[in-house]
């Protein structure tokens, strides 16, 4: 079977063709930070997918943190002087 084919399973169902996982790398290559600074061609699909899991790694750790300051919003008195800071600072 052609490598540029879909691939079958053995349970005959459609698999994504490598054109497919081409275009899918590449895809992901655009919206990683880290590889797009670098500017280089030669960054192999395995090295895509790891700072593609670095990545969400690094924003769920972000989220956490985030989650974890609103949090604490939630104890501070609306009307305080903190309250004004903070909400000029998220609008």
């Amino acid at each position: 079977m052609s490598s540029r084919r879909s691939r079958q399973s053995s349970a005959g169902v459609s698999r994504i063709s490598d054109d497919q996982i081409i275009e899918l790398v590449s895809k992901l290559r655009q919206l990683l930070p880290e590889i797009r600074v670098r500017r280089s061609d030669k960054v192999s699909a395995s090295k895509v997918l790891q700072e593609t899991c670095n990545y969400i790694r690094n924003l769920h750790r972000e989220v956490d943190d985030l989650s974890e300051r609103l949090s604490l919003l939630s104890v501070i008195d609306a009307d305080s002087a903190e309250a004004a800071i903070i909400r000029s600072l998220i609008m």
